[in-house]
């Protein structure tokens, strides 16, 4: 019975936790999909502005208030990961996330920076996704694997 006790002890000293591998992004295909479908979209939105003519930023401190949260919460998972693909597809989207806050607290931005900021915000996103793609080899590499 001792021995029972002490076996399941060892057990559970030495089990691993599912985020060993250092990989947030790489252990499900999931997540590449959302990830490159929800860049798609916002690069898409951002190009959409340009081609529209639409050269109007917020500049409410919800938005910059929302912005700095991204921030802190995309550098924090670049820093969490150990994965480069996966460093670069954060690193990418803080990027652009610091953008978009410094335009918001940029209040008397002239029109044909915010069209800039437009296109080169819809090309990180554009990057990002692509990024974001090169995690499912990582997916499909640690799907046979199974962690314990």
């Amino acid at each position: 019975m001792d021995r029972d006790l002490e076996d399941a002890k060892v057990t559970r000293t030495t089990q691993k936790s599912p985020y060993v591998s250092g990989h947030l992004m790489c252990r499900s295909a999931l997540w590449g999909v959302a990830g490159f479908l929800g860049c798609a979209y916002f690069a898409w939105i951002s190009f959409r502005h340009v081609t529209q003519n639409e050269y109007e930023w917020p500049h409410d401190p919800w938005s910059a208030a929302t912005y700095i949260v991204w921030i802190i919460l995309l550098a924090g998972l670049a820093y969490d990961t150990r994965c480069l693909r996966e460093r670069l597809f954060f690193a990418v989207l803080v990027i652009n996330f610091v953008i978009g806050c410094g335009l918001t607290l940029w209040h008397n931005v002239p029109v044909g920076d915010v069209r800039t900021a437009r296109m080169v915000t819809g090309g990180l996103w554009t990057l990002a996704g692509l990024l974001s793609l090169t995690t499912l080899k990582g997916a499909s590499e640690t799907a046979g694997r199974t962690v314990h």
